[in-house]
């Protein structure tokens, strides 16, 4: 028995090949080519509608699509994608249209022309007619058919063996086992490649091609994936730099501190290789120390930095944030360049202050998120934020007030009030003022209208329970007109069905609540659920990069200084937030969730939830909310009396659902505590501090102990804007 090697000579296999070897590579790249372009939905989104450009606007748009190209696909890679694509459907065409040579079985009633249910006598008569007719002795070739004497001779041969085994025990055993007279038959390899390039001495060329492909090619991808990943940390910042932050963090940070610590990454040495460290440093650092938006104690950590990339870095950044003009073309490029690098790096730092779980670190992140976006210092005025706003309309709207005047207090005066204020010599055109306005009145303000907690299903939260914070608010921009009333519809957060599993596992939305029906169950809208809604890209005019703005809910204990629940973000919404027009707001309530665990022990534990915008000055919510947390055995009990009250159908449902507070507590009683350490105490079993919570009117008022609990069993119920 042997082993035959074939080669494609007839081009059917080859096709095979090249097929499965250009998928391995083209359909991955795909994949990833519309992943990436699917990574941000928004990006799609149209941004505020404004005709609004400051000087360096070619600038920042130049630089921001220069970045979309490099983030996304490289046109060297889409052409081998458009070629990958066209080499499988030229080897498809290939495989239809070749065909594949057939392979006879051998078959001796075939070869002997007779059918299988012949006898023996049928069989020895036409062997021999057969072998009269084609022996070598008596045949001759036949020219018109090409044949030759040794044709005839393998045909005799055939015809004999295909007696045999009709015959003879042995061959038609041989037959039977093997398929084939002469016993079992070695067995051929085909190789899926035309045979003309391994022959003629090419053989050697696909050697090296081989060893290129498999042992240099893909080892260096491998590595250069491997190693790459081991470089960057999961927010996508060098890791040399998330160690530098995490040695520049300290629990006081403001955003000031924060900026500082951002220029320490070791991405702005790669920006400012060699000589560009100190290339117009001089000219930098004398406008920025000359800036009044600068305060002391940060000029005198800029002459604190030694020289070299970080301490360029940080003027450049102080001069982005001023908006200081620098008068140079390369040093204005390079002023735009470092705001986006430093955003990223403060991604970093978020995640450092997050794992101290410290409020004050975690908010200095987000603000200075904010400030970086729309190139605004610390401290300075929301105001800045609109278009046409420099320092001396900022004064003539503040004047001498210490508190700083935000967007949607300035939108809420009257019109002539507004006009009066910022329209004049050295301040507003009247043109400018109405860009103005019509910009503010686009920007996407949450306000929140109410937030409570609650768990599916249950009227009660008992100790150590799945406790959703549900946070109800509406995109009210700044200035907004006609604003409806809000509906104690709007502010319900109706359960799914016990059966439907997908909406209580959060997999599909709910559908909108338009009212009750005489049995007080929600009645829904009718139209198909929707998709997520984003809001517009983020306005920053001199932010060189397209960014989505997220919104962050979290809870803090403020006595302790600590984040008590870690930060949900929040992307997209569940209503429309503007008409077909882009511009017009539609006050659709919006809800936010998020699920964390209840204390281990009943009680009252009071917190400041904040809602933080990480793309616009003083869109921010802070706000005190009170976990209620029932014993279990005292929730059944009360649950009981409930049901042997049976209240009337529709005061029921709204006491379930509302979250109302008691009316007529005026101190409540606890023993427990509202404090983090309180909360860690009671899981370790130790002793909790007593807490008395009263009404508004004796809010400054503490008392010692009182063994009458409160019999508000209710969630939170906090309320920022009036019911209709």
């Amino acid at each position: 028995m042997s082993t035959d090697y074939a080669y494609d000579e007839e081009g059917h296999l080859w096709p095979f090949f090249v097929f499965t070897l250009t998928s391995i590579v083209t359909v991955p790249i795909t994949y990833s080519l519309i992943k990436s372009s699917r990574n941000d939905p928004a990006a799609a989104l149209k941004r505020i509608q404004t005709d609004y450009k400051h000087d360096q606007s070619a600038v920042v748009d130049t630089l921001r699509k220069s970045e979309k190209r490099k983030d996304g696909s490289k046109p060297w890679l889409i052409a081998l994608v458009i070629a990958g694509w066209a080499v499988m459907g030229y080897m498809i065409y290939l495989i239809k249209t070749t065909d594949a040579p057939v392979q006879h079985l051998w078959n001796p009633y075939d070869i002997l022309g007779i059918a299988e249910s012949a006898t023996e006598k049928q069989i020895k008569k036409t062997y021999k007619m057969l072998s009269l007719k084609f022996h070598p002795d008596k045949a001759r070739p036949d020219a018109s058919k090409n044949e030759t004497i040794d044709d005839l001779n393998r045909r005799y041969v055939e015809i004999s063996k295909a007696y045999q085994a009709l015959t003879d025990e042995d061959v038609r055993n041989n037959f039977i086992q093997f398929g084939n007279p002469d016993g079992k038959q070695g067995f051929s390899i085909n190789i899926a490649l035309p045979k003309a390039i391994v022959s003629d001495g090419n053989g050697k060329y696909i050697v090296l091609i081989y060893f290129a492909l498999f042992g240099v090619l893909l080892p260096y991808l491998v590595g250069s994936w491997w190693y790459g990943t081991l470089r960057r940390s999961k927010e996508g910042v060098l890791m040399e730099s998330a160690n530098r932050l995490f040695k520049e963090y300290q629990d006081n940070i403001d955003e000031g501190g924060v900026v500082a610590a951002l220029s320490s990454g070791q991405e702005f040495e790669d920006l400012f290789k060699g000589d560009k460290a100190d290339a117009g440093l001089s000219k930098i650092e004398s406008k920025v120390m000359a800036s009044d938006e600068l305060p002391p104690k940060e000029k005198k950590k800029l002459e604190d930095v030694e020289s070299g990339p970080r301490r360029k870095a940080l003027a450049l950044l102080w001069a982005y944030l001023g908006r200081i003009e620098l008068g140079d073309a390369t040093l204005e490029k390079a002023k735009f360049q470092v705001a986006p690098i430093a955003h990223a790096l403060n991604k970093s730092f978020n995640a450092i202050a997050l794992a101290y779980m410290n409020t004050a670190p975690l908010l200095a992140s987000y603000f200075a998120s904010q400030r970086l976006i729309q190139a605004i210092p610390p401290k300075a005025s929301p105001l800045y934020q609109l278009p046409h706003f420099n320092s001396a309309v900022v004064r003539s709207v503040e004047g001498d007030s210490r508190v700083h005047t935000t967007v949607q207090a300035f939108m809420d005066q009257p019109d002539a009030k507004r006009r009066s204020l910022v329209v004049g010599k050295g301040l507003l055109t009247d043109a400018q003022y109405k860009e103005t306005i019509a910009y503010a009145k686009q920007l996407p303000y949450l306000r929140v209208a109410k937030a409570f907690f609650k768990v599916t299903g249950e009227k009660f939260i008992i100790p150590s329970s799945l406790v959703t914070l549900v946070v109800k608010g509406r995109f009210v921009p700044p200035g907004s007109e006609k604003v409806p009333d809000v509906t104690p519809i709007d502010l319900e957060d109706i359960d799914p069905a016990e059966d439907d599993l997908d909406a209580i596992l959060g997999r599909k939305k709910t559908k909108k609540v338009v009212g009750k029906d005489e049995k007080g169950k929600p009645i829904y809208e009718e139209s198909a659920e929707s998709e997520d809604v984003y809001p517009p890209l983020a306005s920053s005019p001199y932010f060189a990069r397209d960014h989505s703005p997220r919104w962050h809910v979290f809870l803090t204990d403020s006595k302790q200084g600590r984040v008590a629940v870690p930060p949900f973000t929040f992307v997209s919404f569940d209503r429309p937030i503007y008409e077909s027009d882009g511009k017009t707001p539609t006050f659709a309530m919006q809800t936010m969730k998020a699920q964390f665990q209840a204390p281990p022990q009943a009680g009252h534990y009071t917190f400041v939830m904040h809602v933080v915008c990480d793309s616009y000055v003083g869109f921010d919510t802070k706000m005190e909310v009170t976990l209620v947390v029932e014993d279990a055995s005292r929730a059944a009990e009360m649950k009981d009396e409930e049901e042997i009250s049976e209240p009337e159908e529709g005061e029921f449902f709204l006491a379930s659902c509302h979250h109302a507070p008691h009316p007529h507590n005026k101190k409540l009683t606890t023993t427990t505590t509202d404090s983090i350490a309180g909360i860690m105490n009671a899981a370790k079993g130790a002793p909790t501090k007593q807490r008395v919570v009263k009404d508004e009117e004796d809010s400054d008022e503490e008392s010692g102990t009182d063994d009458d609990e409160d019999d508000d069993t209710s969630d939170t119920n906090t309320d920022t804007e009036p019911e209709n």
